[in-house]
């Protein structure tokens, strides 16, 4: 190639060049559009067209006990819980009563065929016959003494016969009574009767299954809980245990019944802290009126010694939503703000105690019912 050509080439190259430089970016050709920002809205503000149709309250200034609230389960009473034992070692023949069922003192539970009481009998006729026995022999030999025809010796040998053959007698007729069964209407079967008022707890035989204290089958065949009074356990953290006491009142609510309080006493403090997450157990007594159910969980306020001051507003003023309690103050003109509150205990005159997210005296909406309609509609 000469250079002439080449030169002309060079030019159309610089042509283009100057051409492609001189030439403006066009944005809508290709290349991606200017990004927007747009602004959500807050959910916690309320807009309304007049904020005078919401009146207001001021919240009112209540003392109450310092309160420290803890979770917990209920738990029976081991006071309360007796096993119930066949003392004859058998058989299982029939069983009348069942697991959860409620039962009173002296109900026959089940019954029991034993070999125990074959040989209970077979001892007790024995010491029976050897005592009559030994009896007419201690006639003769005071009979005998009286005639002088033998030896004192002789006589006090009669008596401690006889004597040894009560103390047999007495232990048969003793082991008939611990196995529950009557001398005068023998049978191989032992009834097994609930030694106390209330609900099956464990049940741990079946028909045809073996029972009692020396065979291999459990010794224990039912577990019995008088559940009148019951135990609810609850988990403390270290940091907390100072403001626990022993007597000191709490007040039981129960998840499955929302609106029951029942009251309690702290009748002991675990002395030993978990180490995993560092809580020892607190044992609260609590009478049951009866819809209380072992496992069932509750949440346990243990009332302290010192006085707190909170808030209370009108229980209209609160706003259950999604499992928490809200409050609205003034948040400027129409404008109202969502203020999340831990409520307390239900107040005279349709009150309700605020433990925390609002001080007495600030302005809250006298009724949420309306606001609620508009934060739906938002």
């Amino acid at each position: 190639m000469n250079s002439t050509l080449l030169k002309a080439v060079f030019c159309l190259i610089a042509s283009f060049s100057l051409v492609a430089c001189g030439k403006k970016f066009d944005p809508a050709k290709g290349a991606p559009p200017a990004t927007k920002v747009i602004e959500a809205g807050n959910a916690d503000v309320v807009t309304v067209d007049n904020s005078q149709d919401f009146p207001l309250t001021a919240a009112a200034r209540y003392e109450a006990p310092s309160q420290l609230s803890v979770t917990g389960s209920v738990n029976p009473d081991i006071n309360r819980e007796v096993p119930v034992i066949s003392l004859a070692s058998g058989r299982v023949v029939d069983i009348l009563a069942t697991l959860d069922e409620n039962v009173h003192k002296g109900q026959l539970l089940l019954k029991v065929q034993s070999p125990d009481i074959t040989n209970a009998f077979d001892t007790y006729l024995k010491a029976v016959n050897d005592e009559h026995l030994a009896n007419a022999a201690l006639r003769r030999a005071q009979d005998l003494y009286a005639h002088g025809a033998i030896a004192q010796s002789m006589l006090e040998q009669a008596q401690d016969t006889e004597d040894d053959a009560k103390a047999d007698l007495n232990a048969a007729d003793q082991q008939l009574n611990t196995l529950g069964v009557d001398k005068n209407h023998p049978s191989d079967i032992v009834n097994v009767y609930a030694p106390i008022n209330g609900v099956i707890v464990a049940q741990n035989v079946t028909n045809a299954a073996a029972t009692g204290v020396t065979y291999a089958g459990t010794p224990v065949a039912f577990t019995i809980a008088d559940l009148s009074h019951v135990w609810v356990l609850c988990d403390v953290y270290e940091n907390n245990l100072s403001q626990i006491h022993l007597g000191q009142e709490a007040r039981i609510s129960v998840n499955g019944y929302p609106g029951l309080t029942l009251t309690g006493r702290v009748s002991d403090i675990g002395p030993v802290l978990d180490p995993t997450i560092r809580t020892a157990k607190v044992r609260i007594d609590v009478a049951n009126p009866g819809m209380l159910r072992l496992g069932m969980f509750v949440t346990a306020n243990l009332i302290g010694r010192t006085r707190e001051v909170h808030a209370s507003v009108p229980s209209d003023a609160i706003l259950h939503l999604h499992d928490q309690d809200w409050v609205f103050v003034p948040a400027g003109q129409n404008h109202f703000r969502r203020i999340a509150v831990q409520a307390g205990n239900l107040l005279p005159g349709n009150n309700q105690e605020i433990l925390s997210g609002i001080a007495p005296g600030q302005q809250v909406v006298r009724s949420v019912l309306q606001l609620e309609a508009t934060l739906e509609a938002q």
